[in-house]
């Protein structure tokens, strides 16, 4: 059986910012797909971003070693990974604000994916979110590192309060804020028609989840779908940059005894 994957992604900068600290990319070739957030003034908060999605990238494209990591000795390899890789972007950050006076307080989100033998690892850290649309049904597969729905999780807040708290831009955990940031990881099978979405608060602050379960179920189109997620976010208002990656699995069964040698 063969995993086909389709994707698309789009940013934008938002009706009110100047600048646009998202970043993402992906790599077809290595199954990898990565969105950021950052944070910090004097652009760093750009830098950030781009110094994880290209250290995410640059990690499966080099083909590293593991590092050791006692914590996960028991997890499946995908995950190692993965965590790997996050925990490389988080040096790389750290690293750079180290030699840059003016980088201080840089820091980023970070949804990644990485999709290898029929089955996908996601890892996040902070407040971007990856959703799984399957069957119809729309999941949200990550719990946001946010002081509010730290607050959701233990009974002091409602949803519908936390969506409007004032506090919803403080999140508990970033890449380059601390030595030790390590993401949340999760191993899921991929089946025919999933679709993975990966995106910041600047979409997501906007749109509920039934608005993204019917512009996924919608069409058949992957960037009229992006482009219609990101113009519904601008279209509230922008206030944030607003940054999406869809991908879409098509399994393909292959026909045995159809090899020819010579």
């Amino acid at each position: 059986m063969h995993l086909g994957i389709e994707v698309v992604g789009r940013s934008e900068v938002g009706r009110v910012r100047l600048s646009n600290e998202d970043s993402y990319g992906f790599d077809l070739r290595h199954g990898v797909f990565v969105v950021c957030d950052g944070m910090g003034g004097h652009a760093a908060g750009e830098v950030a971003s781009k110094i994880a999605v290209d250290t995410v990238l640059s990690y499966f494209r080099d083909k590293e070693p593991l590092a050791a990591d006692a914590t996960l000795i028991d997890a499946p390899l995908g995950a190692q990974m993965l965590s790997d890789a996050v925990n490389k972007a988080n040096e790389n950050i750290l690293e750079y604000a180290h030699g840059h006076s003016n980088a201080s307080g840089m820091g980023t989100t970070l949804v990644a994916a990485r999709f290898d033998d029929a089955k996908f690892t996601i890892a996040h850290v902070g407040d971007s979110r990856i959703y799984l649309m399957r069957n119809g049904t729309l999941l949200q597969l990550t719990e946001d590192h946010s002081l509010v729905m730290e607050q959701v999780r233990r009974g002091i807040m409602t949803l519908e309060e936390a969506r409007h708290s004032t506090a919803q831009h403080i999140i508990t955990r970033a890449l380059g804020t601390e030595d030790n940031s390590p993401p949340d990881l999760a191993e899921f099978p991929a089946e025919n028609g999933d679709i993975l979405m990966l995106t910041t608060d600047g979409v997501l602050r906007h749109l509920e989840d039934n608005q993204i379960h019917d512009v996924l179920s919608d069409t058949l189109s992957l960037k009229i779908a992006c482009d219609r997620l990101i113009e519904l976010a601008l279209d509230a208002g922008g206030e944030d940059n607003a940054t999406c990656i869809l991908i879409r699995v098509k399994r393909e069964e292959t026909t045995p005894g159809l090899s020819s040698a010579n």
